[in-house]
């Protein structure tokens, strides 16, 4: 194989499995507490009374911090108005923010259909993220250029050989199972971007694949995982460390960096999602105590389900008729665990205990 040059397109980029020692002290050590870590967040929400509570929260998060690492920026506040509020998204990033949350639940529902991830999976994503018909590039002269405008990496050029890449790689994900699980989600992550099968949204399908992925070797059985923000932090060392296997065939670092991406980010959810149940349980004790007559499980769980609640929403569970639903939730603002936006027409209620926990860094 030639040198490695980044102007040229990386068609001889080299298929799954790599030739090089990816199972080295330093990664087995790692891939055992990255493991750890994991397993317990895993164990954590099987434990909740309802496992698929803090789901919206949790894919919106990563949503919005996958959406960063492209530089498209939003406010949590505008997400969740929107999420919630029945007028029409007008801002772009909201959009694109909202898209990539709807392609990675499209992806969790293909999987319990078919437990496979697949070319065609990643272009159902793609078009989901970006809302559009996109699929695999087949116009030459893609490259990665850093933020000075120089070309960093040239990806394989020609549609049949990204879907000769495509199909390794989706052999490797769904076959080969001689590789510790977490250390085969490192390698399927680089090969991916590193084929770069789209003109757009190559990053946010990339991550969504890992959350997909987890799920799929069984890992976590509820994907509620935001790594996205790991990598905003650590944005620098992400892609040198990607650039490093191209250009060094230096898997380690590599290696090393995604699995401390599971377990800080691990440890990281587990704290939040205690921060999370703790103020729950907080806030149906006090909403017990003064108004007991009102109170019910379900009617907690909708208020931390998200930071924004509606009318609609208790209708929607049984929680009573329009009228009951609006006076519940003018009596829980009259005594402070909710505050009453507008938003356009309509009126939404806030959490802001819910919403203070979900803005922390």
């Amino acid at each position: 194989m030639g040198k490695f040059n980044k102007k040229i397109p990386h068609n001889n980029l080299p298929l799954l499995p790599p030739k090089a020692d990816i199972e080295t002290k330093e990664i087995l050590r790692k891939t055992i507490s990255a493991g750890r870590a994991l397993a317990q967040l895993n164990g954590t929400l099987l434990n909740l009374p309802n496992p698929t509570l803090f789901l919206d929260t949790i894919y919106l998060r990563e949503a919005k911090a996958s959406s960063e690492v492209e530089n498209i920026i939003t406010t949590n506040d505008e997400l969740y108005k929107s999420l919630v509020a029945d007028r029409k998204v007008e801002n772009s990033a909201t959009k694109e923010v909202l898209g990539y949350k709807e392609a990675l639940w499209l992806g969790l529902e293909r999987l319990k259909k078919k437990p496979f991830i697949t070319t065609n999976l990643c272009i159902s994503l793609v078009q989901c993220i970006k809302q559009n018909t996109a699929s695999i590039r087949v116009t030459p002269g893609t490259t990665l250029s850093n933020t000075k405008g120089e070309i960093i990496y040239t990806p394989p050029s020609g549609e049949s050989i990204i879907r000769e890449k495509l199909a390794n790689l989706e052999k490797f994900m769904n076959e080969d199972k001689s590789i510790d699980p977490l250390i085969k989600m490192a390698l399927m992550h680089y090969q991916f971007e590193a084929i770069h099968p789209f003109a757009d949204g190559n990053g946010r399908t990339g991550r969504i694949l890992l959350l997909l992925y987890l799920k799929l070797s069984g890992l976590l059985d509820t994907p509620a995982i935001y790594l996205s923000e790991y990598i905003i932090k650590n944005k620098a060392d992400y892609y040198k460390s990607l650039r490093s296997v191209t250009e060094n065939n230096d898997w380690e670092n590599y290696i090393l960096y995604m699995l401390n991406m599971i377990e800080e980010t691990s440890n990281k959810g587990l704290e939040h999602l205690n921060k999370i149940t703790t103020t729950m349980e907080k806030t149906a004790g006090e909403i017990k105590a003064k108004l007991p007559k009102m109170y019910s499980k379900d009617l907690v769980a909708i208020l931390f389900r998200l930071p924004y609640t509606k009318r609609q929403h208790l209708i929607d569970e049984n929680i009573g008729n329009p009228k009951t639903a609006g006076n519940y939730l003018q009596t829980l603002e009259k005594h402070g665990f909710l505050k009453s936006v507008k938003v356009g027409k309509e009126k939404l209620y806030l959490n802001e205990r819910l919403l203070k926990i979900l803005e922390e860094k």
